[in-house]
């Protein structure tokens, strides 16, 4: 073995004081690019957008780039060393290692900077850069002939802008259809002119055209006609015309027919049996497993419809309907409906004119799909682990049930626990806290109280019921059961919006086993008592979020979500009508206290893609709460907490604050004072890719919990301006991801720069000990 790697070493070594020794005949090895020249360089958005894409284009990573850079190398090409080392090797070990470890030289040929050269041309002048220029030149090694770089020129010189857009060659009635939406149009007069806005429009156009009947239109059907001669000064008369051969039934209206639906057997089974439901003809594989009323209803939005004369067969005019004209939107709605119900793995919508003649206006519809499994589960799992041998992880297991009462209802059970314990020669227990907990749900795709009639909403909208039990038990301290249910509505009118209402929810908290250790603190500390007495929290909520990662041309997606919450109103507002003023405490329901209070929390993440292989991730979360009337403490599930895998990683979960709170480091249990009213927190995070699925980060994060009251039990946690700066935890580190799409594992290793309280070291950088200031953390997913 010995002789073997010294055999590999010595080949390496002598294959080193060459790259281009086995080079084929006239080629020449191509070592990078120098930093590219730009010449009268446009600061416009169009302009930045051009040099990205002519960038891209003249782009070509040499061997042994790093991250995939043109012009920054890995000192070592060791991929080079061991194809000039084993190349002649035709088969054994020489072989094995060629396949496996040789990097192909990039060659001169292979790059072609002619080619890119014209490339690079061709999309300055599709962003309106007519006479923009591309050039290179090429910079062979002096110290080997064989290798050289590349240097671009690019000279983009001044843009064109449209001076006027008109259409030419439609129908009278595309023309006055296209005329109606100008105002929509993304190319007027004035903007510059960019082959991407043109295509975009023909796409709007396209669509409109196709949302008001035109089945067969295309956007390959619409094409440019641009003329520079015209308006002199940099301007581009523009004309709209049909593309040649564009088929006359492009710009037909049609109108739609007779609609089907084809529920196949679970097998892929045709069906053989039908049945009709006001005119919807549903056709099935022995037995209907799908209400026919729900297919109805989400096959039938409110359509625009238009009345037209229907002749007979001697061609006379007879009656006026009303029937539906085709439109793209609603061929797109329905089939979002169909796919967000959940229960079908296979759907297709079909859409054929009634008969082969030129007359025929009327397209039929048919719906082909097959349902999916009845059952799904599903099980997720994190695990977070601290320097100080605590360790925490968790999981859950949902089983669920699909199409319950044949109206996609999907009912689900789920299960989830976690717990910490601690290790090492001075801890006596091994296992010191867990929670478990059991919930089931059902969920409806649609309103269903309060009905507002037979029709669908025009986006998705479900409706969900849950129960469940939760047990939270603290070793040593306390037990507490949380039971309770809520109603939740979900709308999504838009792809990145969507709206969650919760217009009831009660939960019941009931302290179980307290001991004597939390007695004690509880006589320290009668706030901490009264957020985990028993008590009803009866709440209600509201949900917004913002996404907009699922829009094609959005490069930097935004995520925003803020949650605002109201517990105990209305109970205190029905007291109030039999006489109790709102500001009376320890009011009580069943015989219980409940909670009364005002909760507000936000989060913000915004991702900067800086090319394929890095990102810089950010997030801003702030929160707060606030007690009044029945009690002065919020209970203690609703308080905010920072710290743990997805917050401040320099930091365990609850392990700091509120504000400048000292922990109290000889007690295990100390995290359960270090929650607050107000939450502040701020992380970002650069993430790169290494090798493959191997992504690596460097983070920072920072934030803190604040009380809104002086607590005299937990003295310096209230928030105050003068004390703010320094009651901020800050935190770096560096971790690993392995992200394979649909599951990411990820390894984090936090660094405290500063603890938010007084630890004796003066400096702002005030942790004593090194070790001391390290977090790790193992979880699933990114932490936002």
């Amino acid at each position: 073995m010995k002789q073997l790697i010294l055999y590999i070493a010595g080949i390496l070594f002598l294959a080193g004081c060459s790259t281009t020794k086995h080079l084929p005949e006239g080629e020449i090895l191509y070592t990078g690019q120098k930093t590219m020249i730009v010449e009268n360089r446009s600061k416009t958005p169009v302009g930045e957008t051009a040099m990205e894409e002519v960038e891209a284009a003249l782009a070509t990573a040499p061997n042994n780039s790093l991250l995939g850079s043109s012009s920054i190398r890995i000192p070592f090409p060791v991929g080079l060393w061991i194809y000039n080392g084993f190349v002649k090797y035709e088969k054994g070990f020489g072989k094995w290692i060629f396949n496996r470890f040789a990097a192909k030289p990039v060659l001169m040929s292979s790059v072609n900077p002619d080619i890119r050269q014209k490339a690079a041309a061709n999309l300055l002048r599709d962003y309106g850069y007519f006479n923009g220029t591309v050039s290179y030149k090429t910079f062979v090694n002096p110290k080997d002939s064989l290798k050289a770089k590349l240097q671009y020129t690019v000279d983009m010189r001044n843009p064109y802008f449209i001076d006027t857009v008109y259409y030419h060659g439609f129908s009278e009635r595309t023309s006055r259809i296209m005329n109606m939406s100008r105002r929509r149009s993304l190319i007027s007069p004035g903007e510059q002119f960019n082959v991407t806005d043109l295509d975009g429009e023909r796409t709007r156009i396209s669509t409109l055209l196709r949302n008001v009947g035109c089945y067969y239109f295309r956007p390959d059907y619409l094409t440019y006609q641009a003329d520079t001669t015209l308006v002199p000064g940099g301007h581009v008369v523009m004309r709209m015309v049909p593309a040649p051969g564009m088929p006359s039934v492009a710009e037909k209206p049609f109108y739609v027919g007779s609609k089907a639906f084809h529920l196949y057997g679970k097998h892929g089974e045709a069906p053989n049996d039908s049945m009709d439901y006001k005119g919807l003809r549903i056709y099935y594989h022995d037995k209907l497993r799908v209400r026919p009323n729900m297919i109805y209803r989400w096959l039938n939005y409110q359509a625009y419809r238009q009345k037209r004369q229907v002749q007979d067969s001697t061609g006379i005019s007879r009656r006026r309907s009303m029937q539906s004209l085709y439109s793209l939107y609603r061929q797109t709605r329905v089939q979002e409906r169909l796919n967000n119900v959940g229960i079908f793995r296979y759907l297709e919508m079909q859409y054929t004119p009634r008969d082969t003649t030129f007359a025929c206006d009327t397209l039929d519809v048919n719906i082909h799909a097959a349902l999916d499994k009845p059952y799904d589960a599903e099980l997720d799992f994190n695990v977070k682990m601290k320097s100080n041998n605590q360790t925490g992880p968790g999981a859950s297991f949902t089983v669920t049930k699909n199409n319950v009462f044949g109206g996609g209802e999907a009912w689900n059970v789920k299960l989830d626990g976690s717990y910490e314990w601690q290790t090492g020669k001075d801890r006596s227990s091994l296992m010191n806290s867990y929670e478990v907990g059991l919930s089931t749900s059902l969920m409806f795709p649609r309103v269903v109280f309060p009905r507002f009639g037979d029709k669908e909403y025009d986006f998705p909208a479900t409706t969900t019921f849950k129960l469940y039990i939760d047990q939270l038990n603290r070793a040593k301290y306390y037990k507490l059961l949380a039971f309770g249910g809520n109603a939740t509505y979900d709308f999504q009118p838009k792809r990145t919006t969507k709206h969650s209402f919760t217009p009831f929810k009660l939960t019941f908290n009931v302290l179980r086993n307290p001991t004597e250790a939390f007695k004690e603190l509880q006589a320290e500390n009668p706030a901490l008592y009264v957020s985990l007495r028993d008590q009803f929290i009866p709440v209600m909520e509201y949900m917004y979020t913002y996404d907009n990662a699922s829009l094609q041309r959005v490069r930097n997606p935004i995520w925003w979500q803020t949650t605002v919450s109201s517990a105990g109103n209305l109970t205190s507002c029905i007291y109030r009508v039999f006489g109790k003023p709102f500001s009376e405490k320890d009011k009580k329901l069943l015989g219980v206290p409940f909670a009364q209070f005002l909760k507000v929390n936000s989060e913000f993440r915004y991702h900067y893609k800086i090319d394929k292989n890095q990102m810089i991730a950010s997030r801003i979360a702030g929160g707060v709460i606030w007690s009044y009337g029945n009690a002065l403490s919020a209970p203690y599930t609703e308080q905010f907490y920072i710290g743990g895998a997805n917050s401040v990683r320099a930091f365990s979960a609850r392990s700091i604050g509120p504000g400048g709170y000292a922990p109290d480091k000889e007690s295990k249990y100390s995290f359960i004072n270090h929650v607050g009213d107000i939450r502040m927190e701020a992380n970002v995070e650069y993430r790169f890719r290494i090798i493959g699925d191997l992504h690596g980060a460097v983070f920072l994060d920072a934030g803190n919990v604040w009380l809104m009251r002086k607590d005299d039990s937990r003295p310096g946690g209230e928030l105050t301006l003068k004390n703010f700066a320094k009651q901020v935890a800050l935190g770096t580190g560096a971790g690993l991801r392995y992200d394979m799409d649909f599951l990411v594992f990820r390894l984090d290793c936090g660094v405290g720069l500063h603890d938010p309280y007084d630890t004796g070291k003066s400096g702002y950088y005030n942790i004593p000990k090194f070790k001391d200031s390290l977090a790790l953390h193992f979880a699933i997913g990114y932490p936002f």
